[in-house]
């Protein structure tokens, strides 16, 4: 449909829209006046990361269109664990852990939206102030009574972890219904009318609106965006050498910006949508020139967005003494005919005079891949991939 509303105009021109419970309804809501959205982000650990920025960008773009985004901090889910898309059970932390990693976590999306107390400003919520509250009987008279555990069981956070005949405690079947009753407590405190999240949440974002519908005979929506995966299959958010944190204490800038670097070169035009802020005319023109320079692009303007424009801008000065402009074509090159070890690599490229050397290169933590330091020797490494020993020996594998 051709959406009235700039929100969802933007959204669906840059690939964020996959699923929309009412779509007519939120448009023409969010077309005449300011609403009230959030995603909420459960503290697993001391850092968001990638894998997490098409959530964290649709809060930008929302806020950009004059909307109010809420952020919440799943302080109180968190002790209960999302089965969405996982086969076990999630590790259970304590309150100080989790209290550690909030703060932690918080920092990241300063960057991104902006906070304050007033029009589209956007707040920051633990929902552990109102989740840790509950009294369980009423609980469940109040509000269990409106769930259907037919309906629950096809939903795929259950459905798929059960056809998988893996174990799904009742802690984690109630998930779900506690991130519905947020939906509910953030719909009477601030008035938030949307829901967003991933498409593995789709079954959680419609229990809420059916929740508020149900409780307080109010009109909510929910929205999703599509699985982000790369050219190659893989999953946003994973490398071969681990994962790619927001947080710089956790994975410096350069390595950041580096990610970005070597996108292939089908995700380039989709990236450049989902995770700058260039213009789409501008993006246009940005993939008329020569691919590498895009990738340049695409890196610094994302590093800057996380980190920073003065950290983007030294990662990509940095890149381009190091890598000879930063597209690699004066680097040693070692051709490979698919997959091998990171210690194949580093031999092949004349790094390490045999395997034994590379597996103390590798052990001593002194290898590289895009960036990204290799603790375990049995990391498997293809074309296009920078290999490093050291600080200042750098080569790319090719296809041979």
């Amino acid at each position: 449909m051709t959406y009235a509303s700039s929100l969802l105009r933007t959204l669906e021109a840059r690939g964020f829209i996959h699923q929309l419970t009412d779509a007519a309804a939120l448009d023409a809501a969010a077309a005449k006046g300011s609403i009230t959205a959030y995603i909420g982000f459960d503290c697993t650990g001391p850092s968001l990361h990638i894998g997490h920025l098409v959530s964290i960008m649709m809060l930008r773009h929302l806020q950009s269109a004059g909307h109010r985004p809420i952020v919440v901090m799943g302080g109180g889910t968190t002790k209960v664990g999302d089965p969405s898309g996982k086969d076990d059970a999630r590790q259970l932390l304590d309150d100080r852990q989790i209290a550690a990693n909030m703060a932690s976590i918080r920092t990241a999306f300063e960057n991104f939206v902006r906070f304050g107390e007033s029009g589209s400003d956007a707040i920051m919520v633990n929902n552990d102030e109102w989740l840790s509250t509950l009294q369980y009987i009423p609980f469940l008279r109040d509000i269990g009574r409106h769930f259907s555990i037919n309906r629950m069981l096809t939903f795929d956070s259950v459905k798929l972890r059960l056809d998988r005949e893996q174990p799904l405690s009742f802690l984690e079947f109630n998930y779900m219904i506690l991130q519905a009753y947020d939906y509910l407590e953030l719909n009477r405190r601030y008035g938030c009318v949307l829901q967003m999240g991933g498409s593995d949440q789709w079954g959680n974002i419609v229990n809420g609106t059916d929740l508020i519908r149900r409780v307080d005979g109010r009109e909510a929506w929910g929205l999703t965006t599509p699985l982000i995966t790369r050219a190659d299959g893989s999953k946003m958010g994973k490398t071969a050498a681990g994962a790619v944190w927001l947080n710089e204490d956790m994975l410096p800038s350069f390595d950041y910006w580096q990610f970005w670097r070597n996108t292939d070169d089908r995700d380039v035009g989709r990236f450049l949508k989902l995770f700058t802020d260039l213009g789409l005319d501008e993006i246009e023109t940005v993939l008329a020139g020569d691919i590498n320079a895009a990738k340049i692009r695409l890196a610094t303007e994302a590093t800057a967005l996380c980190r920073g424009r003065a950290a983007a801008e030294t990662a990509a000065a940095t890149a381009a003494a190091t890598f000879g402009g930063g597209s690699g074509e004066a680097l040693p090159k070692f051709a490979v005919t698919g997959p091998v070890t990171i210690l194949d690599a580093l031999v092949g490229l004349g790094f390490a005079a045999s395997k034994g050397e590379a597996r103390r290169l590798v052990a001593g933590g002194g290898a590289r891949v895009d960036g990204e330091a290799v603790a375990d020797e049995g990391v498997m490494v293809s074309v296009g991939a920078r290999i490093s020993a050291g600080k200042k020996r750098h080569g790319m594998l090719i296809d041979g």
